[in-house]
């Protein structure tokens, strides 16, 4: 069930069978020469809707497409939040959701300059409730889709070299299956783009001129996101289950 195709009855009928929501979370942020600024959040919703297609008890939110993405600003099409604004707003998200009564809020991530953010909001979220001295009556976790179990491993054997870790030819391959209509081509020199820390956003587009890091995103193809989505989509559904019969002591 999508919440955002969804009425409320029929959100509240499925809060009597699930108490767990999916909530995709990334970035709008340029991916190199031919990467979707999407790229970030649609991997995460691309993989949460297929499986959601393949187990109709799934319950997921609307994709919080907006991220921690300062470094970027350099290229346009680029869209930030402030690490602040950021925490603020997945608090909220959460005080809404648990509200009506998901108690298991699983964050699937798309964006790695969002981890640390959502993990200090979920510290945030947790310390009003040990400072009540009062049990936080629900669990939240963050999962990045490339760590969902094999998936990592899986596209390091597709993609034994020039897979880097910005504008990698995995997530790139991943919207060109469900978006075949919008691959984009262009000459990229060198073929594999360098390696190097990440900083501030004139920093960034000094080292990375074109914004790829370590990566050739034109070994991507329609074909390789199958596989990829196919994968993470049945390591997602195990992972979403074991959260949802995940026991909470005490409550």
């Amino acid at each position: 069930m999508l919440i955002h195709l969804s009425s409320w009855p029929e959100i509240e009928t499925r809060l009597d069978q699930t108490r767990t929501v999916i909530i995709p979370i990334g970035s709008n942020e340029q991916h190199g020469p031919t990467g979707l600024l999407g790229t970030d959040w649609l991997c995460p919703e691309i993989i949460a809707h297929a499986a959601e297609r393949q187990d109709e008890g799934l319950v997921v939110a609307p994709t919080f497409n907006i991220g921690m993405a300062q470094h970027h600003l350099g290229f346009p099409g680029t869209i930030t939040l402030r690490p602040s604004t950021f925490m603020a707003a997945i608090s909220d998200w959460v005080s809404s959701l648990t509200r009506h009564g998901f108690d298991r809020i699983y964050f699937l991530n798309g964006h790695g300059g969002n981890v640390s953010t959502i993990e200090a909001a979920f510290a945030e979220i947790y310390a009003e409730w040990s400072f009540a001295e009062e049990r936080c009556p629900f669990i939240l976790k963050l999962k990045n889709w490339w760590d969902l179990p094999g998936v990592h491993a899986l596209c390091s054997n597709i993609f034994p070299t020039g897979h880097g870790s910005h504008a990698t030819p995995s997530e790139i391959a991943v919207t060109q299956a469900a978006y075949p209509d919008r691959i984009k081509t262009a000459v990229m020199e060198p073929k594999i783009a360098p390696m190097g820390p990440i900083r501030d956003a004139l920093d960034y587009r000094a080292r990375f001129p074109d914004g790829r890091i370590g990566s050739d995103p034109l070994l991507a193809s329609p074909e390789k996101g199958q596989r990829i989505i196919d994968a993470s989509v049945t390591a997602l559904l195990a992972d979403v289950k074991a959260f949802s019969d995940e026991v909470m002591p005490g409550v």
